[in-house]
């Protein structure tokens, strides 16, 4: 049975919605797509893909990367669509997951970012190793579909009719922009469900290689990280890792390139390593300080526009810093907080953020940078709604080992299995 068919499958449907009900989704999220199923919004859909008729085209559109002021190009299918191939990525994503080496940890069952920092944290002398890092410019939209169509085409020669589909999405000349169609050079399309398990398959070989030589290596889509006993050695594996991207019509960007000594510890996925210490990268903390400074001004713009005194400006602050950081998101590993407090094992660089949001605050209440902006107490920001992060960083810390030790006295005997923990497509 192709996987087209499953699309169909009401079963199939139900199991979607209750991994995507066992995830930290907003709930609005959880209740559009129960209305979708119990309306069987995907009959349409499926029917246009059972007839071979054109889907709908893309719509382009240009947003603002995750922390930064940097725009990246995405591609966005109507909403019953979109859902659809939702669906379609998280079954793609769990048939073929077996095609896939262990480096690798992008879009996996099971797998996240953080998997990957707690393995190479752990591996034997990695206190006395080299490292070189890389980040592929621009990935999803610069990977060559004349390329991949005949990778793809292998992977699913047990699916013809799936590789069919895929293949006229992908070779698709034309998108939609302001409405019209126009005719743009996409890739594997940033933003559309499907491009995950692309970016996965395109550098598969890549992976494999390292795998097949022991070498410690991960990659999570676009980052790739290697390491070696000796810098010769490391600029070695630099070299056959820019060597394979250039030969797949890939460029590496240089502002992200990095190579690390052994007494300067590594830095990979937002996260820091350096002699038995991991903390939150720096360049992650500098662009969480940006998004501060930038809603600091843009506060203190609509305070004096409006006439507003600056206590209810920093009370906004805290308001959307204290959602972003701390309370429930929209995606699998629930919040900023929860992301990074489960695999760090220090507190200095929640420290500077601490320090950093309180001048925010300070400034915004009080108008002042100099030493006069400490006449607004703690305690008075405390009242306000702050929470520090250390603070918050040990209760979690405790609630975690709390519940280790519950399910441990719960737990029956040792079967030799794991439970392993779903991430989102």
């Amino acid at each position: 049975m192709s996987l087209l068919e499953k699309l169909s499958d009401p079963a199939v449907w139900e199991a979607f919605y209750a991994y995507r009900t066992s995830l930290a989704v907003p709930r609005a999220d959880t209740d559009e797509l129960r209305q979708f199923i119990d309306e069987q919004a995907w009959l349409p859909v499926t029917q246009l893909i059972a007839e071979g008729r054109r889907f709908p085209l893309p719509r382009r559109a240009v947003i603002s990367k995750m922390h930064s002021q940097k725009k990246r190009v995405v591609y966005i299918y109507p909403p019953a669509e979109n859902t659809v191939m939702k669906l379609l990525t998280w079954l793609l994503l769990r048939k073929y997951d077996g095609l896939f080496s262990d480096g690798l940890y992008s879009f996996r069952p099971g797998r996240s970012a953080k998997d990957a920092i707690r393995r190479l944290t752990r591996m034997k002398n990695v206190g006395s190793t080299w490292a070189y890092k890389a980040d592929i410019h621009n990935y999803f939209n610069a990977v060559p579909v004349g390329r991949l169509v005949p990778k793809l085409e292998k992977v699913l020669s047990d699916d013809p009719e799936l590789f069919r589909f895929l293949r006229r999405l992908l070779e698709e000349p034309e998108v939609l922009e302001n409405g019209q169609p126009v005719t743009d050079e996409k890739g594997i399309m940033a933003g559309t469900p499907v491009a995950s398990f692309y970016a996965n398959l395109y550098l598969r070989e890549l992976d494999e290689g390292f795998a097949q030589d022991g070498i410690p290596y991960a990659r999570y889509s676009d980052d790739i990280i290697v390491f070696a006993d000796s810098r010769e050695e490391v600029l070695r594996r630099a070299e056959r890792i820019r060597s394979f991207l250039a030969e797949a019509g890939l460029e590496i960007n240089p502002d992200k390139e990095d190579l690390f000594a052994p007494e300067e510890g590594w830095n990979f996925l937002g996260f820091s390593y350096r002699k038995g210490t991991v903390d939150i990268a720096p360049a992650t903390v500098a662009k969480l300080k940006a998004k501060m400074r930038r809603k600091t001004r843009a506060l203190e713009r609509w305070c004096r526009r409006n006439g507003h005194e600056g206590e209810k400006a920093a009370k906004a602050f805290i308001r959307i810093f204290k959602s972003k950081l701390l309370e429930t998101a929209g995606d699998s590993d629930l919040t900023w907080s929860a992301w990074f407090f489960s695999v760090i094992n220090t507190t200095e660089s929640l420290e500077a953020i601490d320090a950093y949001a309180l001048d925010c605050i300070r400034y915004l209440v009080t108008g002042k940078r100099t030493k006069a902006r400490f006449n607004l107490r703690y305690e008075t920001i405390k009242e306000m709604g702050w929470q520090n992060l250390v603070h918050a960083y040990y209760d979690y810390r405790a609630e975690a080992a709390a519940g280790n030790a519950a399910e441990k006295d719960e737990a029956p005997a040792d079967t030799g299995k794991e439970n392993d923990r779903e991430t989102d497509i």
